[in-house]
């Protein structure tokens, strides 16, 4: 009877289920649908699965060292995973950069931006991400000074929390125009934008970090990130790529 009652529990158990694992990645907003597909196409692959917690990179850069349990981090910027390392997070040697992002002017207008001189434009409102906390609204302030915008702005400025609240306030009109990255909007045909000149701004560099070196999904898809796949879902959301 007992062999019975084994056999049955077998059955009824998934395939696969013995042994898929699982991972928590903390995830920088701007690389917020590109992630998801590919975990999605992680999992497809591996049958393993990916959780993943976005915001903007200052906040998830505390939640880290105030003891989230993430197993790895995919930062917008270079900066972040250095910091983290050189204060004892993470495993030094994995750091890498996965995507090289970049910074569009967007407006769901028509005809409202053309390039720099949109800036010059009758508008009320530009939204940007937080520069102390989300490096896309680090790179919008550089491009605002290099054009010598910086006082003209000034009170034009709305700042949301990470980019994707900076994109949601230009999708939802509460601001005319938006710097936002281009992952974003890369998909839409509708309204008006300026891929900002990439000399305009430091170079987005964003480094993938392994917290923790004990979860082998978590080690296998930071690898994952680094195949022909990935890089084909990572360029169709308009990220550059770096080889690694």
């Amino acid at each position: 009877m007992l062999r019975v009652v084994v056999f049955a529990f077998l059955i009824l158990v998934p395939a696969g289920s013995a042994t898929a694992q699982h991972a928590q990645i903390a995830v920088a907003a701007n690389f917020n649908a590109a992630a998801e597909e590919l975990g999605a196409a992680f999992t497809a692959q591996t049958g393993d699965t990916i959780a993943f917690s976005f915001g903007a990179t200052g906040q998830l850069y505390a939640q880290i060292t105030q003891g989230a349990p993430f197993d790895a981090f995919l930062s917008a910027d270079a900066a972040t995973p250095a910091r983290l390392r050189d204060e004892g997070y993470g495993d030094a040697a994995s750091t890498f950069t996965y995507a090289v992002g970049k910074l569009v002017l967007f407006s769901t207008l028509p005809d409202l931006v053309t390039g720099p001189e949109s800036l010059d434009a009758d508008f009320t409102h530009i939204a940007i991400a937080e520069p102390a906390a989300a490096p896309y609204g680090t790179a919008a302030i550089e491009v605002i000074a290099a054009l010598g915008q910086s006082a003209v702005l000034a009170d034009r400025l709305v700042i949301g929390q990470n980019i994707s609240q900076t994109y949601q306030f230009v999708d939802t009109a509460n601001a005319e125009l938006g710097f936002v990255a281009l992952s974003q909007v890369a998909a839409r045909q509708d309204g008006s934008r300026w891929i900002v000149d990439e000399d305009l701004y430091g170079p987005i560099t964003q480094d993938a970090l392994l917290l923790n070196g004990d979860n082998p999904t978590a080690i296998a898809f930071l690898d994952f990130l680094s195949s022909e796949a990935a890089h084909t879902i990572i360029t169709s959301y308009g990220y550059g790529l770096i080889d690694r």
